[in-house]
C-alpha cells in the first residue's frame, strides 16, 4: 500500500473519531485489528478484533459531548504511519480522576497506525 493511501486511511478514520460515527472508524480497520492505550508509558488497554474495538468506541462515546484530534506532524515509515497530535475534549460525565462535566481536557500524544490488506491492522494511542 502506497504511503498516500496510508495516510488517507488514517486521515478518514481521524475525522470519523472527531465526528463521534464508530462505524466509520470501524470501515478503515483490518478484522483483527489490535488497539492499545497507552499513557505514561504503561499499556492501560488493549482490544483484539473489531467487535471488541466497536464495543469500546460506542461505550466512549458517553465521556465526551466534544473530542478532537487535529494532526500536528505525520512521519510515515515502512508499513506504519505516526501522528502528532493535540487532543481536545470536552467532558460529558464526572470521572473519578477529577475531571468533571463540563471540564475541558487538552492532551498532546502520539497514535502510529500499522497496515494489512489496505487497512489499519493496529493503533497505538500514546499520551
Amino acid at each position: 500500500m502506497d504511503v498516500a493511501k496510508q495516510k488517507q486511511l488514517v486521515q478518514d478514520y481521524i475525522e470519523a473519531y472527531n465526528r463521534f460515527d464508530v462505524n466509520g472508524m470501524l470501515r478503515y480497520l483490518h478484522e483483527d485489528v489490535v488497539f492499545r492505550n497507552v499513557s505514561n508509558g504503561e499499556v492501560n488497554l488493549t482490544l483484539t478484533g473489531k467487535e471488541a474495538f466497536r464495543q469500546q468506541a460506542q461505550q466512549a462515546l458517553q465521556y465526551f459531548s466534544q473530542r478532537e484530534q487535529r494532526v500536528t506532524n505525520w512521519q510515515v515509515a515502512d508499513n506504519h504511519v505516526e501522528v502528532s497530535l493535540d487532543y481536545t475534549a470536552v467532558a460529558a460525565i464526572d470521572f473519578p480522576n477529577s475531571l468533571k462535566a463540563g471540564d475541558t481536557l487538552q492532551l498532546q500524544g502520539k497514535s502510529v497506525f500499522q497496515f494489512a490488506d489496505g487497512l489499519i491492522i493496529s493503533i497505538d494511542d500514546i499520551s
